[in-house]
């Protein structure tokens, strides 16, 4: 069974290593996942991803390529290459590129294969336009729809899941079923501030939505006490958890 621990990713959004890696120090063994994403790999290059996996930790390298097939094939074997666990593609790239990458992975091999996932929506989006859609407001149903839309051509290409906001997770879960796997963004504790995310939701909903990683980045990275904060949110997912399992969901 899955633990808090097995869940929660730890979004690493630090402008450079140093600061990334003495909040991993101070956070110690209750974080095992970590992301790093598009600001600090800027900073720190590929050292950030070497680093983390040196230190026992599995990296979801949340770089959300987006290219020709080709190009899509190799850096995801880069990535592979570095030691990310979890590694992303746009889906907006096209299917040719994702099953690109897919078949780069399988001829690798290797115990150690990282999963891969297709990003469907941002969770800053506000308008399908903005969401790589046409154009129209983006309420939770077209949400759901466009969302559940590009999960089917992500795991036609032969993908592990997506990331997908959690409002969204359900009409993966029909699209695609209960085995494909679902990383969510935008999770926060209740009481939270949203930010700049307008697809948010709580541990709570986002496990009942069936999310398997929930990505967590200011509530604990700005916290006076992150530390405290981290054991808090791994509270209010085992919480949750229990809760899901009890009910079915």
């Amino acid at each position: 069974m899955l633990t808090a621990r097995d869940r929660l990713v730890v979004a690493l959004d630090f402008e450079d290593l140093p600061a990334a890696l003495a909040l991993v120090d101070r956070l110690g063994d209750e974080v095992l996942w970590y992301k790093v994403g598009l600001e600090l790999f800027a900073a720190a290059g590929p050292e950030a991803v070497r680093s983390l996996a040196a230190a026992g930790r599995r990296v979801f390298l949340d770089l959300k390529f987006h290219d020709i097939p080709n190009t899509v094939a190799r850096a995801t074997l880069r990535g592979a290459e570095l030691g990310a666990s979890l590694i992303n593609i746009h889906v907006a790239a096209g299917a040719d590129a994702l099953a690109a990458a897919r078949r780069a992975l399988d001829e690798r091999g290797g115990e150690a294969r990282p999963k891969l996932l297709g990003v469907t929506v941002l969770t800053s989006a506000r308008s399908l336009e903005a969401a790589g859609g046409e154009s129209g407001a983006l309420d939770e149903a077209s949400l759901a729809q466009e969302v559940g839309r590009r999960a089917r051509i992500a795991a036609d290409a032969g993908l592990d899941g997506v990331v997908c906001p959690v409002p969204a997770a359900a009409a993966v879960r029909r699209a695609c079923g209960p085995s494909f796997l679902l990383l969510t963004p935008g999770i926060r504790p209740e009481g939270s501030a949203r930010g700049d995310q307008r697809w948010i939701a709580t541990p709570r909903t986002a496990l009942r939505n069936g999310s398997r990683w929930l990505v967590v980045g200011r509530p604990i990275t700005a916290a006076p006490d992150p530390l405290a904060a981290t054991r808090a949110i791994l509270e209010e997912i085992d919480r949750a958890a229990g809760e899901a399992a009890s009910t079915g969901a």
